[in-house]
């Protein structure tokens, strides 16, 4: 299901400003791998081990890899297509829609699930959501985590489409990006960079914050209670504490 571990978050955090050194790179596709998942986002069991063996200070890296994370994708000077190729949960869902083009199988599910474990939407979706999609609609997702099929989704302007089939997806990611590949890449570049100007004034300094509220629903009695209850597959009791 492709859920981040944290190898892979760490590989995140830093695999966009390499690609940005790297002048043969034009274009980039981010996709999951097989067919079930984009991302499942992150590893609930791995949340519990921190909490049970109060390893505080993974999850303080956590937070400056997120940080990065943000940044580093924002700050890519190349167009970023994500490939939704499967369900995309939490920071999967964060991922998906930082891309500049977003196309995803119409039945699979999206949802910024973050409240469902007792923690903030603060690596990215309470940023990106409101401005896709309005601050109504993202309000009525973001503090529910109810989910939204890759056909609501492109139709709230959430991503860019969606697709029916595979080859379809294939189709529509694959032949943006030979497009943008065969552009004037300077100015395709310039223009994107531009774009992400206002981007990131809205967003930079920000995220700080956002980690910071989440650090802080990390630390609750409600996030230890989801953590315990998606070990032991029952419901949560959420207490507000």
């Amino acid at each position: 299901m492709n859920a981040s571990f944290p190898a892979m978050h760490l590989e995140l955090s830093h695999i966009f400003s390499t690609i940005n050194r790297d002048p043969d790179v034009k274009v980039v596709v981010l996709t999951g791998a097989g067919d079930r998942a984009f991302s499942a986002g992150g590893d609930v069991k791995n949340m519990l081990r921190r909490l049970t063996t109060a390893d505080h200070a993974a999850w303080l890296r956590g937070m400056r890899e997120a940080k990065d994370l943000v940044y580093s994708i924002l700050r890519l000077e190349k167009p970023l297509i994500t490939r939704v190729n499967g369900h995309a949960m939490g920071l999967g869902a964060t991922l998906a829609v930082l891309g500049d083009f977003s196309y995803m199988i119409e039945t699979a599910q999206i949802a910024d699930t973050h409240v469902k474990v007792g923690l903030t939407a603060g690596d990215g979706g309470s940023m990106m959501w409101p401005l896709l999609m309005g601050f109504m609609k993202a309000k009525q997702y973001l503090l529910t985590g109810d989910p939204l099929s890759g056909k609501e989704a492109a139709e709230l302007g959430l991503i860019t489409g969606s697709a029916a089939t595979m080859q379809e997806l294939d189709e529509l990611c694959f032949g943006m990006a030979d497009r943008l590949a065969g552009g004037a890449t300077l100015a395709v570049n310039a223009t994107k960079a531009s774009i992400n100007m206002l981007l990131r004034r809205l967003l930079e300094g920000v995220i700080e914050a956002h980690l910071g509220a989440e650090t802080l629903t990390y630390l609750s009695k409600d996030h230890l209670e989801a953590a315990k209850a998606f070990n032991e597959k029952r419901t949560p009791d959420f207490k507000g504490e």
